[in-house]
């Protein structure tokens, strides 16, 4: 089969070796000209016999919609575009819309398995009309990891987004507490070697999984983590989660927690902590520290507790 792919980033560089170890032929399209098999997305369609399936591998937002806008002119009816990447689902049921008027089919699909996919197969959810979903089949089955699991027609167009973008929030949530537990581990000095704890519930515990694996792997490159800062950003899907839950009256409190805890990450001096700091200072007399100018984020000098105010 022929693949138009464009997005030739870390996820899609990748995606393109894995379709083409399957035997299928990829043309890739990128703004790099060093990693790009052609140089225009009409170029690149035009080396594709029809009926064409393009799937698109760009940032979310402007990037995709720019894309399939210009796709739209230039494919025709029968066709196909797969939009695989972090797409918001309200973004694939417009562009389904704005992509049927002409002819062309559209088919959101979900992707996970970052740097790994290569060669362990990526995690695909995809939302669509069957007939479109069937254009695209041999693809998928060339990505999704070996076996009969991996891979899931979730639904109508939106489906496949929207299943991707719960899994980030379970993703959040389940990184939130291996971190919450870690940090724990190394503030007591009873435990000698949070990293061989970690190692030891790899096997046999009920909360053993491939992120684990990672947070291991990640320990025996920096057994303590000092080269890291505590910043942690966000693709913006935990956004969306938590936003569906509050649309549809569904209690997410660990997602929205772990969400929250990143937005945390970002302040060297949290502005909410002053005012708690204040407030235990003011009810109860519990001291609290001068900021220290020089130096941001860095504890100042203790400051003598408040007391009642004679009016």
């Amino acid at each position: 089969m022929e693949l138009g792919l464009v997005g030739l980033g870390k996820m899609g560089g990748n995606m393109r070796e894995r379709i083409r170890r399957a035997g299928h032929t990829v043309i890739g399209y990128d703004r790099n000209a060093d990693v790009a098999d052609v140089h225009s997305l009409e170029e690149l369609v035009s080396k594709l016999k029809g009926p064409r399936v393009v799937w698109v591998m760009v940032p979310s937002g402007a990037a995709t919609q720019s894309t399939i806008d210009e796709l739209a002119g230039l494919l025709s009816p029968g066709d196909v575009v797969v939009d695989g990447g972090n797409s918001r689902w309200t973004d694939d049921e417009k562009h389904a819309v704005e992509l049927g008027i002409k002819g062309i089919g559209f088919v959101d699909c979900g992707v996970s398995g970052g740097v790994w996919g290569l060669k362990n197969g990526y995690a695909l959810m995809y939302g669509g009309d069957a007939e479109h979903v069937a254009k695209v089949q041999p693809i998928f089955d060339a990505l999704k990891p070996e076996g009969d699991r991996g891979s899931v027609h979730a639904g109508k167009v939106g489906a496949g987004h929207f299943a991707k973008m719960v899994h980030n929030g379970i993703e959040y949530a389940m990184m939130q507490a291996y971190a919450e537990g870690w940090e724990l581990l190394e503030k007591v000095d009873s435990v000698t070697d949070v990293r061989e704890v970690f190692r030891s519930w790899q096997d046999g515990t009920v909360i053993r999984s491939w992120l684990l694996d990672l947070a291991v792997n990640a320990l025996d490159g920096d057994e303590h983590l000092d080269a890291l800062r505590g910043y942690a950003d966000d693709s913006g899907e935990g956004r969306w989660t938590v936003e569906a839950a509050i649309d549809h009256a569904v209690p997410l409190p660990a997602i929205t927690a772990s969400l929250f805890a990143r937005f945390a990450s970002r302040q060297d001096d949290s502005p909410q902590m002053k005012m708690v700091a204040a407030l235990r200072n003011q009810f109860g007399g519990h001291a609290v520290e001068q900021a220290d100018e020089s130096t941001p984020g860095k504890p100042g000098k203790p400051v003598k507790p408040a007391g009642p105010k004679n009016k």
